[in-house]
């Protein structure tokens, strides 16, 4: 969704969320965490920690001209999700102004995508915040007619602003009282994805379902996430029990989730098809193409072909940390050879002559490297309020040690509960 700053609520206007807020959030077995992705969180369904619960996956969106857009990666970004035991949602961009005609065709437009992909019962937002004018009447019928769209086509329909822009154009009241705990609000505190939701910051407003508390949520290879907390259980619907597992109704991309999950736990091979890319086959058996190209010894450019024999599965393992014989280490995003040499207790020259390496700035991700000596058992586990600075005051290291070990290329993003070696 749209990163402007005016996004980001002042501190000096958050409260701390009332009973009347949220009504039953306070219990926390009804919370969960998770992401909205559009495009640029690519085909995979990305999320911040591994016990995250949910994704809201965009479908595309339309503008106050009628002209509108799909996103690619909708379809693929809800099955991974699904193969993650993820419940998956989702969002349509609706900039259409108080033009109740277009609101409405911007969620019928997307509806057989929809209907094809997700569960009844499951959320379908409208992202509004952007592109509407002062007649807040107006604007608040169209979007009530859409919402009222999506309840009639067998989905939870819910709003989505920052709360500023909410109230500077829609009559929210009349939202909330038509549907009631319908308010996805944004509002940003901090910058960095931090965990769990600060709730002294909580944007306090009624009607509030999820609260989208930050854009930099840490992804896969540091992609860059919204992260969302569900206040009242809402990510639950269509889900039996808010069991991923077990949606409320089937559609083809659910089935084929569910088979591919079948043929990753039965299969460790795949035979190349005509037309097949390793990024391809890497999106159907939920992993990545660099995974892929290591495990088969597959380079650059990743050229493969038809009848090829494709390892899915095999040895990951990475150095033993009591290890001091010589084992393998897979480079990662963020990685630096002098970085991989200080976790094993030697020097980047030592790990270019073993390995090869001509040019210690060059090492890429999946590259499997020969790594010997110990790995540092020495941890800290972040805690709320820590900063990577007063980290490295506490153990007496520096900043840019600290990023370099751990592979942190934003000293200014940690998470509560990271575990950093030293």
């Amino acid at each position: 969704m749209l990163k402007e700053n005016i996004k980001r609520l002042a501190l000096g206007i958050l409260a701390f969320v009332s009973a009347i807020s949220i009504g039953v959030a306070s219990a926390d077995n009804v919370r969960s965490y998770g992401t909205d992705l559009s495009k640029y969180q690519g085909n995979t369904a990305q999320f911040v920690r591994n016990d995250d619960e949910f994704t809201i996956a965009q479908v595309g969106g339309m503008y106050e001209d009628g002209s509108s857009y799909t996103q690619s990666t909708y379809t693929n970004q809800v099955k991974s999700a699904l193969m993650q035991n993820k419940r998956a949602h989702t969002y349509i961009w609706l900039q259409t102004g108080n033009n109740s005609y277009l609101a409405k065709k911007a969620v019928n437009t997307f509806l057989p995508t929809i209907n094809s992909t997700v569960p009844k019962g499951s959320i379908i937002a409208l992202d509004c915040e952007a592109g509407y004018g002062n007649d807040i009447n107006g604007n608040t019928n169209a979007v009530l007619d859409a919402m009222t769209t999506v309840k009639n086509a067998g989905y939870t329909p819910v709003f989505y602003s920052y709360q500023g822009y909410a109230h500077a154009h829609f009559d929210m009241n009349r939202i909330i009282a038509t549907y009631p705990n319908s308010f996805w609000i944004a509002g940003y505190p901090y910058r960095n994805g931090i965990y769990p939701a600060p709730m002294e910051y909580f944007p306090s407003d009624n009607g509030v379902c999820i609260w989208q508390f930050s854009d930099h949520g840490s992804g896969a290879n540091s992609v860059a996430l919204d992260y969302d907390i569900d206040l009242l259980g809402i990510t639950k619907n269509g889900y039996k029990n808010g069991n991923a597992n077990k949606p409320v109704t089937t559609t083809p991309v659910i089935q084929e989730a569910k088979e591919d999950k079948k043929v990753i736990n039965d299969t460790k091979t795949y035979t190349v098809k005509s037309g097949d890319t390793l990024s391809s086959i890497a999106t159907r058996f939920n992993t990545t193409y660099q995974d892929l190209a290591r495990l088969n010894n597959i380079a650059s450019p990743y050229v493969i072909y038809p009848n090829q024999v494709i390892k899915i599965k095999g040895d990951n393992t990475v150095a033993n940390n009591t290890s001091n014989s010589a084992t393998t280490y897979v480079v990662k995003s963020g990685d630096t050879l002098s970085g991989i040499a200080n976790k094993f207790g030697t020097s980047y020259q030592s790990l270019a002559s073993l390995n090869g390496i001509s040019n210690p700035n060059y090492i890429y991700v999946g590259e499997r490297l020969k790594v010997k000596g110990y790995v540092s058992t020495r941890a800290y586990k972040v805690t709320y309020g820590d900063t990577l600075s007063g980290i490295s005051n506490k153990l007496g290291v520096s900043v840019s040690y600290l990023a370099q070990k751990n592979g942190i290329n934003n000293a200014n993003l940690i998470f509560v509960g990271e575990t950093l070696n030293y």
